[in-house]
């Protein structure tokens, strides 16, 4: 070699190996060894490849070099290693020696560490910028995501309460598109509360007291609909200038609010009723707690008129059946205190005929009767002008029976009508169904207690009235002894229970009690005796027939010189009610099983509690799907029903396993099978499961062709790793599966052979210690490029 030619090479750093024809070492540069990769000095005379490994295979290469049939031929970024671990990159260059030529080859090792080295730390930082970049456009979609999947209302504002963002369930609750909220200010939603709203939980956060319950406010839709809506409040700093925006979280609590205010109506209505002598005593305590706690503005109570004038229903006992009701009389009307209602009493009717306003509606219909819109009500319907001055919107009434009971309808043409209550409302409100029901009931507490009254009346009028209105009265009554034998039951008593006067002579109450109610009614005497009064006691009887009957009443204490002698009881038969209810519960427990096959157990349970779109991620799951092959051509040849009957016998067979192994069955499709472990209950075994469900779906098709001289076989392909699993849809809704993990199970399947099962390289290494797998190698999978697969032979138990 070229003594200049060696200085320069010195000078650079490049290292050098001259190779006789044979691939022999001949000569070195010093530095040489550091590019080595024998474990000692290279020596002259040693075949080139056992430092330099890279050029064993390639001497076909080097002998074109050596005949100059090709001008040179390299390698470039190998790699050594120091003694201390740091990695060494070098480019290698063989070329013909120009001075034996065809003799010798000059092999030159350029040290490229350095260069390597920063061209890594390019790569990396670039790499590391463009998954930054990834990772902030998918948190931002997830936020997205997140925010539009929300089932609360979500509000972000400016500290001056300017609306910025919202997202679906704000548009939903409040009936407004995105267009109209942005740039507005949050009280065209919460209205005069927005202060209340802002200031509060600021006060809250300056004091540092997390936890605090939301602040629950009304608030009105675009069309003027009344929601209830509990809000929270967080501040979020967003920009350097430390002005902060304003987060609010409503969750629409009307429903509840509606039912506390449903059941505070009807506590309420107890409590007057309770504490009031008559009716005129009880009715203007009456309506103010009722308009009040269900929210109306203005409240009315009418009483039917008698043709002569000389009576009514609600103050005293009835006339004669000869006298028709003439008309409705106003016994009260009740408002808010507002000047602009100051005067509904002077522009109002006192007596309306029937047919005529909300009142004479329910009057002719025997109906109750809901109108969201009292001025177009006003036009067809005469008497409801002075409710429209005053700027109501919603009206509401329904009538009072005389004979009505909770196992009645109190919408019986026949049943005694004995007054009507309505009540309005400046809000649009649609028709409650539930509020409805909680005012039938409040209308047969009054009606209960209007009769009740009357009896009173009649009661301290003669004894025997007194007698003979408990003989004719509907509801069960007795008075027994403090030992429990029977002093007295009327004829409804005894008619329902068929004892005669002779049975109950040797008969205690006891006796008639079924045995599961008895220690429940001793406990309620022992009350009484104390001095208790019942208003709601439930008792099981046995009829002598030997029929369960259920009856519901009151019960108290006759005292005499301050002894108790007798405990009196009025009962009403509500058998037929339970029946219902254990019916329906019945009924329930149905739709609930017919639910459980189409959900995973987990997931009904959810959505009884939050009937909303449900979705979670789960990071270790495994995904199978099973494809009868030549099924299509099979299925040509029969007819629709045999074709299903046929399916549901295999896919009935692949349930059982299903089951037999504990996972969940996703779905059919055509003849195809979904099936997947490790959620909704998360699993470390879930590979194995459906290693073991695919083994045993081949079994089983196997005897299946056996019994039904059929040649089906199965193509099955399986994967491993996380999915998004959740309920979509409203109707017909499914529980199914998301993710690139079901994309590559599915290719799996589509991918495999018939008659075996191909899982990924993924499962492979969950299953490989416990399973014989034959590896198929790369194959080319769409959308995915190639991929090492497997084919799963069996449990290394069964070899």
């Amino acid at each position: 070699m070229n003594p200049f030619f060696k200085k320069f090479l010195v000078v650079h750093g490049i290292e050098y190996l001259i190779l006789d024809s044979a691939l022999t070492i001949r000569k070195t540069s010093e530095g040489v060894n550091r590019f080595s990769d024998s474990p000692g000095p290279i020596q002259v005379n040693d075949e080139v490849g056992l430092a330099f490994p890279e050029l064993i295979g390639v001497e076909d290469l080097l002998q074109e070099v050596l005949e100059g049939r090709q001008m040179s031929f390299d390698l470039k970024s190998l790699s050594r290693f120091t003694e201390a671990g740091k990695p060494v990159y070098f480019d290698m260059y063989v070329v013909q020696d120009d001075q034996v030529q065809g003799q010798q080859l000059i092999v030159f090792l350029e040290d490229v560490t350095d260069r390597m080295s920063l061209e890594q730390r390019l790569v990396q930082a670039t790499n590391e910028t463009h998954l930054l970049l990834a990772a902030l456009f998918e948190s931002k979609r997830y936020i997205e995501q997140i925010l539009s999947s929300m089932a609360e209302a979500l509000i972000v504002t400016s500290e001056t309460g300017l609306i910025k963002k919202v997202n679906q369930s704000t548009l939903d609750l409040f009936e407004y598109s995105e267009a109209e909220l942005l740039g507005k200010g949050i009280s065209q939603i919460v209205g005069i509360h927005q202060d209340l709203v802002k200031d509060f939980f600021l006060s809250q956060i300056d004091r540092d007291e997390p936890g605090l319950a939301p602040v629950e406010i009304v608030c009105h839709t675009k069309t003027r609909k009344k929601v209830y809506v509990g809000f929270s409040c967080a501040v979020i700093d967003v920009s350097a200038a430390d002005i902060p925006d304003l987060v609010y979280i409503g969750r629409d609590i009307t429903d509840r609010k509606r039912k506390q205010q449903r059941n505070l109506a009807q506590s309420a209505t107890m409590r007057i009723l309770s504490e009031s002598a008559n009716l005129v005593e009880a009715v203007p305590k009456l309506l103010p707690a009722l308009c009040d706690s269900l929210e109306w503005d203005v409240g009315e109570i009418w009483q039917v008129q008698m043709r002569d004038g000389g009576g009514d229903y609600l103050s005293e006992v009835s006339r004669e059946s000869e006298q028709q009701p003439d008309c409705l009389t106003c016994l009260q009307l009740w408002h808010r205190q507002t000047p602009e209602w100051d005067g509904l009493h002077q522009n109002r009717k006192t007596q309306l005929a029937e047919g005529e306003g909300l009142p004479g509606h329910v009057w002719a219909s025997h109906e109750a009767v809901w109108t969201a819109d009292l001025p177009r009500e006003a036009i067809a319907c005469p008497g409801t002008e002075y409710l429209v001055q005053a700027g109501l919107n919603t009206g509401f009434a329904f009538p009072i029976f005389g004979d009505a009971s909770e196992t009645e309808p109190l919408v019986e043409p026949s049943s005694e009508l004995l007054g009507v209550i309505g009540f309005y409302s400046r809000d649009v409100q649609t028709i409650d169904e539930d509020l409805m029901a909680t005012c039938s009931a409040i209308a047969s507490q009054i009606g209960q207690f209007i009769k009740r009254k009357q009896a009173e009346i009649a009661l301290q009028e003669s004894e025997e009235r007194y007698r003979d209105l408990f003989e004719n009265a509907s509801d069960l009554i007795q008075s027994v002894s403090i030992e429990g034998r029977f002093l007295y039951v009327n004829r409804a008593w005894k008619e329902t229970l068929g004892y005669s006067e002779a049975d109950l002579e040797r008969l205690t109450v006891f006796e008639l009690l079924h045995p599961q109610s008895k220690p429940q009614y001793q406990d309620r005497f022992d009350r009484i005796f104390a001095g208790e009064t019942l208003d709601e006691v439930t008792a099981e009887f046995m009829t002598k027939s030997g029929q369960t009957i259920f009856l519901q009443g009151s019960m108290n204490c006759k005292y005499l010189e301050g002894n108790p002698v007798a405990i009196r009881g009025i009962f009403r038969n509500i058998t037929e009610r339970i029946r219902v209810e254990k019916a329906l519960q019945k009924q329930q427990k149905k739709t609930e099983n017919l639910l459980l096959n189409i959900l995973p157990e987990p997931i009904v349970d959810r959505l009884k509690l939050e009937p909303n779109s449900i979705a979670e991620t789960y990071a270790n799951v495994t995904v199978l799907f099973a494809d009868l092959v030549g099924f299509t051509e099979i299925a040509s040849e029969l007819s629709a029903l045999e074709v299903v009957e046929l399916l549901n016998l295999i896919f009935s067979a692949f349930d059982r396993l299903t089951e037999l192994h504990q996972l969940e069955k996703i779905k059919t499709i055509g003849d195809a099978y979904m099936v997947v472990a490790g959620l909704p209950t998360e699993r470390e075994d879930h590979a194995e499961a459906i290693a073991d469900m695919a083994l045993d779906m081949q079994t089983a098709l196997s005897q299946f062709n056996q019994q039904s001289e059929q040649s089906f076989s199965i193509r099955i392909g399986i994967h491993s790793g996380p999915v998004v699993a959740g309920v979509i849809g409203i109707k017909k809704f499914i529980y199914d599966l998301w993710g690139d993990t079901v994309n590559i199970a599915s290719r799996m399947e589509s991918h495999s052979l018939p008659g075996r099962i191909q899982v990924s390289e993924t499962t492979y290494y969950l299953l490989r210690e416990h399973y014989e797998l034959e590896k198929r190698g790369p194959i080319a999978v769409k959308g995915k490029g190639e991929m090492n697969t497997y084919f799963l032979i069996g449990s290394k138990s069964e070899f």
